[in-house]
């Protein structure tokens, strides 16, 4: 079940944001076009365990090949519009301006990171989050191309585990998430997760050293 705890009646503001995420709730509209945000504390909260990725032969292949070229918080403000654009499937979106516009100022303060992935000099895939502590928070990701936002993905949990971070938190879990391990937990386990992951001294990584070696090591795990 989903729990919508309230919604604003303040304006909401970048800081405002970090205290929600840091007690366990987050924002989301009901569509595009929406002129209100509303929070949410789902009782199941998805999580990616990071020292329990499913990194298929297939896909770390993928990865490694140079097929994709990947980036990490060059193209902040694209990966949020594309992950709010229409796509087969999903007509709608819950990112509006407002949320565009919050997490475009979290990024400029160094909270808000994007993975962007490229085919030449096209966005093809991406995902964007929010960093606090040990925590990251994934919001949303597309794909343009076959594979685009699972590579996304294995690069962010790769720098996620070089960084230290510790929860990897999905909101929700979908068959694309399923396929990597994410699950879902109860409310209270993922506030004593969360917790525990706020005082850890994590470091987000845009391009850490060693990245192709711990992708190598989430294939062997």
């Amino acid at each position: 079940m989903i729990s919508a705890v309230s919604r604003h009646s303040v304006q909401i503001t970048p800081e405002l944001l970090l205290r929600a995420y840091r007690a366990g709730l987050f924002p989301m509209a009901e569509s595009r076009d929406a002129g209100q945000l509303y929070w949410l504390d789902p009782e199941l909260r998805g999580i990616l365990p990071l020292d329990g990725f499913h990194l298929s032969r297939r896909l770390a292949r993928t990865v490694l090949s140079g097929g994709f070229r990947v980036t990490a918080d060059t193209a902040f403000a694209a990966t949020i519009a594309q992950c709010a654009a229409p796509a087969p499937g999903r007509e709608d979106s819950w990112i509006n301006p407002e949320i565009e516009a919050l997490f475009t100022m979290l990024h400029r303060q160094g909270h808000g990171h994007s993975i962007e992935v490229w085919q030449g000099e096209e966005l093809v895939g991406g995902l964007y989050g929010v960093a606090q502590g040990g925590a990251f928070f994934g919001e949303s990701m597309f794909s343009r191309a076959r594979d685009a936002s699972k590579v996304a993905l294995v690069q962010l949990v790769a720098r996620l585990r070089l960084g230290g971070f510790t929860l990897l938190d999905t909101q929700f879990v979908t068959g694309h998430l399923g396929q990597f391990g994410a699950a879902e937990i109860p409310r209270a386990a993922y506030r004593r997760r969360l917790s525990q992951a706020l005082e850890q001294p994590a470091r987000w990584l845009p391009q850490p050293a060693g990245l192709e070696d711990e992708i190598r090591a989430m294939r062997q795990a």
